[in-house]
Formats: C-alpha cells, sequence, structure tokens
C-alpha cells in the first residue's frame, strides 16, 4: 500500500507539471487566439469584442499567476474553454464527440496486437527453432518497419478504391442514426475494419518479437527446469511459471500503449478521414486552436498517467517483489 501511495504521489506531481507546460505552451507561441479570430474576420471585431475575446480565452491584461490560478480553477471543474476552429462550442463537446471513436479504433487494435503477439511469441520461445519461430518475426518485423500511412494508404487503395470490398471514409455509412441497431454495428465494424488492420499489421510484429525474447531467457531459469522436472504439465509450465514472469515487460509497454491510444492514430486516422481525436488534433494545429491542441494535450497527458498508475497497480498482483521492497 505504501508502494501505491508513493506512486500515486508521483503522478500527482507529473501532472500538475503537465497542466503548468500546457497552461505556458501556447502563451510562449507567436500569436494568440484572438489574432486569429481577427485575421479571419477581416479585423471587422470591435475593441469591446476583442477584450471579451481575451477574457474568454484567459488572454486578458491580468498578471500571469492570476491567469494560471483561473486557468486551474477551469481544470478542477471541467471548463477548457471555447473551439476556435468550431466556435462557439466548447472544448469539452469537441473532445466528447470524437474520443469514442478514437478508443474504439485504438483500443481494439491494440488489444488484437498485444493479445495475438504476445501468444505468439510465448509459442514461437516454448518451441525455439518451429516455423513458427523462424518464419513469423522476420516477416511480421518486415511488415512492421513500414509506415503507418504507407500500409494504410496501400490498404485503401487495394480493398476499399480497386476492390470497393471496404469503404473509404468516415466512421460509419452517411444516413444512418447511431444507436444499437444491427445495421449501425454492421456499419461501424465495416468501416473499423481496414483503419485497425494497419495499425495490427504495424505492431503485432514488435510484441511478438518482444514476448519471445523475454521468454526465451526465462525459459533458461532454474524453476523451470524444476517443474519440467517434477512432471508438471508443458501448458502449466508454459502459462503458470514462464509467461507470467516473462509478461511483466508486457504489462508495461501494453500500459503506455493504453495511455496513448486517446491520442489516436494520427496517420490512420487522417488516411481513412476517421473522425478520431488524431484526426481532430491535426485540424487543431492546422488551424491553430489553441484551447482545443490543450483540451486535447491535457486528456491524452492523463490518460497515460493514468494508464501507468494502473499499471503499477497490476505489478503489485504480478510482481511479489514489488510488495515486499
Amino acid at each position: 500500500m505504501r508502494y501505491l501511495t508513493r506512486r500515486l504521489g508521483f503522478y500527482l506531481v507529473a501532472f500538475w507539471v503537465s497542466v503548468t507546460l500546457n497552461f505556458m505552451l501556447p502563451r510562449f507561441m507567436p500569436g494568440d487566439p484572438v489574432s486569429r479570430m481577427m485575421a479571419r474576420s477581416t479585423n471587422q471585431l470591435s475593441s469591446d469584442q476583442i477584450v471579451q475575446l481575451q477574457r474568454l480565452f484567459g488572454l486578458d491584461d491580468r498578471p500571469l499567476w492570476q491567469q494560471y490560478v483561473s486557468y486551474l480553477d477551469d481544470m478542477i471543474h471541467g471548463r477548457m474553454g471555447v473551439s476556435i476552429s468550431r466556435f462557439p462550442t466548447p472544448v469539452v463537446e469537441v473532445i466528447g464527440s470524437q474520443i469514442g471513436w478514437t478508443l474504439l479504433l485504438g483500443g481494439t487494435s491494440l488489444v488484437i496486437a498485444a493479445l495475438v503477439g504476445n501468444l505468439l511469441g510465448i509459442v514461437a520461445a516454448w518451441r525455439r527453432g518451429g516455423w513458427i519461430d523462424s518464419f513469423l518475426p522476420p516477416v511480421l518485423i518486415f511488415v512492421g518497419s513500414f509506415p503507418y500511412f504507407w500500409l494504410a494508404m496501400g490498404a485503401l487503395w487495394v480493398f476499399g478504391l480497386s476492390l470497393g470490398w471496404f469503404p473509404i471514409r468516415h466512421a460509419f455509412d452517411d444516413g444512418l442514426q447511431p444507436g444499437l441497431s444491427p445495421e449501425f454495428l454492421g456499419s461501424v465494424a465495416t468501416h473499423l475494419f481496414l483503419p485497425a488492420l494497419t495499425i495490427v499489421l504495424v505492431s503485432i510484429g514488435g510484441w511478438m518479437l518482444g514476448m519471445r525474447n523475454t521468454m526465451i531467457a526465462t525459459n533458461s531459469e532454474d524453476y523451470i527446469t524444476m517443474a519440467q522436472a517434477k512432471g508438471l504439465r508443458p501448458s502449466r509450465i508454459i502459462f503458470r511459471y514462464a509467461a507470467r514472469n516473462a509478461m511483466l515487460p508486457a504489462v508495461t509497454s501494453f500500459g503506455m500503449s493504453l495511455g496513448f491510444v486517446v491520442g489516436g492514430a494520427l496517420l490512420t486516422e487522417t488516411v481513412f478521414a476517421y473522425p478520431g481525436v488524431g484526426y481532430q488534433l491535426l485540424a487543431a494545429v492546422q488551424g491553430l486552436d489553441y484551447p482545443l491542441m490543450q483540451g486535447l494535450f491535457l486528456i491524452i497527458t492523463s490518460a497515460v498517467l493514468v494508464a501507468n498508475f494502473l499499471v503499477d497497480i497490476v505489478y503489485v498482483r504480478l510482481d511479489p517483489r514489488v510488495r515486499v521492497s
């Protein structure tokens, strides 16, 4: 319990630092949101409107520490400001309308790639020298060396444009009402297949190779030899003894990847025009939408910290040495 308390304190400090950097970043950048809106309106804003907009975005003439205190109060109460590119929609609503699709795409891809990759790595290490160990790692690593967007564009051209098997844009067919109807869910699954496939193909090789190498080192431990000498079933030795200890680095990688899922697969979402957070982040950067960028960065940072804290909790369960220390 003391271990988790110390880790929680560390993550709270890290979150405060990230919030502070998020506050300072747009203030160190050239220009500001109000200047951007003035340029869009061809300087037709009155002086009173400019003052109101500066106060709305927290860029008025108040001292920096007062702006910082107001910013912290807004973050505590979930007020992230108003989006410039989608004015006057609040940032919270913009992110809320996109984050579900990002979690669906990133979460599905991550779970499939991690689960299948780790299982293949376990089998390859346990039957070292077999066809799985000899054939799959180089092939998957070769495929994983291609960039996301290259595979995404290739899959889009072959299966979307040439063969017409899958749609080429958005998250569901136009005209459908979101809900739990079989038609809508089938449309979502069809639109999800190609983006998820490209992410899985690029990442599954890394999961397999990492687990394989860790399992090979674990298989040489004395307790594995003792378990084999006792005549335990191979399946029990693999999953109860070897894989459980070899899983620790994979758990860390999964936790880190789980946190970054919220950030979205930027290039993949852009190629498929998938309405996720990554696609929205690109639009925010292109439109100099500082409030939306701040909100997205804060959500991504929070997700990474929470995911790492959950990994620490899992470590306490998986590794008794953590509890002893």
